[in-house]
């Protein structure tokens, strides 16, 4: 094939219309596809430019009358077939000067149209779902708030009048579970406003020090009643006073600290705020969140940030949760222009850090970076949190273990007396990991014991606590000797 053939055949079979018309609107030319596109054939030669494009050209007594830039690409030209139907082209005319004529390429655009019609309806029906959906959040959740406000409030006022053990056992755990529905609501909400991007910030000045000692508060008893130490520390290049949401920065802080005394159950649990960086009056806070609990495998360091999504499905059995927070979290910290990153090993602890940017209050600007080695900082508070004694606490026999096992015991029998049997069991439950290199006797009886409090049976449960505490000392005394 010689190559005036191929070009030919090449313009024929282009995915454009092409042709070549005079300058009184007479088609001079037009390839195949022009001809099956317009199903015109041969007859296309017949026909003036103006029959195909009546929209852009208009025959007039001096000849073809057109109002629009040469070679500059018109949209939405309707170009008409044969029969009279049309549909929507692209064109482009150019001057052909040797020929005195012009040449016209047009595309068919109707299916990208069609296309871009329906990724907007999409898109709309998309838009138009979510705010019925947010609709929907906020009205199911303010409707659940009412009935268990109200049943808080009947729970609240029974406790100060019930003197009954047992009926104020049962009205704790209704208190309680108000409480974690209150939780779930919030969490809920929240995550339906970011997600349909209607979330706002609600910056206001606010004394640094004074948030992170309302946050310790919150979680310090709960932390110190199972038996673990808290460590909170403030930088002193932080100022006394920023601007931010405070209220914001502690739900991410309680969050992680949450889930650091949920999955902890020896050892330390390590907060500490650095400044970071000053670009005029805005600062760069730098956050850790350390602790010595089970850890994470790196599979399950994926999905930690996912919505609606565990570790395990066995997480979710123990420990509970929506699987909302972290990622509530994570979509906070960005909102504050900063990230979330987790560090963790299987079994060795876990560290969460984040960064946010905040504003000074006193208007001072200048450009600083601190000289501060976060990641030598992150490896000080990590050593902080765990000391290396997470391996000794679980091995059997070492002054560690000894002496964590006779501080859980102490505990445990503690709030049998008082018949806290939900702080007992998880005691219970710490012994048995403590014990899990122990002689068979003594794991077996710290299982018993286990089982015992999970019935809250009281005199099975003494007897089983005065059982293992006899083995124990047994131990004790023959690896003295």
């Amino acid at each position: 094939m010689g190559k005036s053939r191929l070009f030919q055949y090449a313009v024929d079979h282009s995915l454009e219309m092409m042709f070549l018309f005079s300058e009184d609107g007479k088609i001079i030319y037009g390839n195949q596809t022009a001809m099956d596109l317009l199903e015109y054939g041969d007859e296309l030669y017949d026909c003036r430019v103006e029959d195909l494009f009546p929209g852009i050209f208009e025959r007039q007594d001096d000849g073809l009358k057109f109002d629009f830039q040469l070679g500059v690409t018109v949209s939405n030209v309707m170009a008409y077939r044969r029969n009279r139907t049309c549909f929507a082209t692209d064109v482009r005319i150019m001057k052909y000067v040797e020929e005195n004529s012009y040449i016209c390429m047009a595309v068919d655009s109707s299916r990208q149209n069609f296309l871009a019609k329906r990724a907007d309806q999409a898109d709309q029906e998309v838009e138009e779902a979510q705010k019925v959906k947010t609709q929907f959040v906020a009205n199911v959740t303010h409707e659940l708030r009412t009935p268990v406000n109200g049943i808080l409030g009947n729970t609240k006022e029974l406790l100060e009048r019930e003197q009954d053990p047992d009926k104020m056992k049962i009205l704790r755990l209704m208190e309680r579970g108000c409480a974690d529905m209150h939780a779930i609501i919030n969490n809920i909400l929240d995550f339906s406003k970011l997600e349909a991007g209607k979330f706002t910030l609600e910056s206001r000045e606010f004394n640094f020090r004074s948030m992170i000692d309302y946050v310790r508060a919150n979680h310090i008893n709960k932390i110190t009643e199972k038996g673990l130490e808290l460590f909170v520390t403030v930088s002193p290049e932080v100022p006394e006073t920023v601007i931010g949401d405070e209220l914001r920065i502690v739900q991410i802080l309680n969050n992680l600290l949450s889930n650091a005394c949920k999955f902890t159950s020896v050892g330390k649990i390590v907060v500490e705020a650095i400044k970071t960086a000053q670009i005029g009056n805005r600062i760069e806070l730098f956050f850790l969140v350390i602790d010595s609990g089970i850890g994470i495998d790196k599979a399950g360091q994926d999905k930690l940030f996912k919505s609606f999504s565990q570790v395990e499905a066995s997480t979710t059995r123990k420990y509970g949760g929506t699987g909302l927070g972290l990622n509530i979290c994570k979509q906070l910290v960005e909102l504050m222009d900063g990230d979330i990153h987790v560090e963790s090993e299987k079994g060795k602890g876990t560290t969460f850090t984040f960064h946010i940017w905040v504003e000074v209050a006193n208007g001072e600007e200048n450009t600083n970076i601190s000289t501060i080695d976060v990641e030598a900082e992150m490896q000080r508070l990590s050593g902080l949190a765990q000391m290396g004694e997470k391996e000794q606490i679980y091995c059997y026999g070492t002054a560690e273990n000894t002496e964590e096992i006779n501080k859980k015991m102490s505990k445990l029998i503690l709030c049998v007396d008082m018949e806290n049997w939900e702080k007992a069991e998880m005691f219970a439950d710490t012994l048995k990991q403590l014990t899990e290199e122990a002689p068979a006797e003594i794991k077996s009886g710290a299982f018993r014991l286990k089982m015992a409090v999970q019935r809250g049976d009281y005199e099975k449960t003494t007897a089983a606590y005065e059982k293992l505490q006899t083995l124990l000392e047994q131990s004790e005394e023959g690896a003295n000797e």
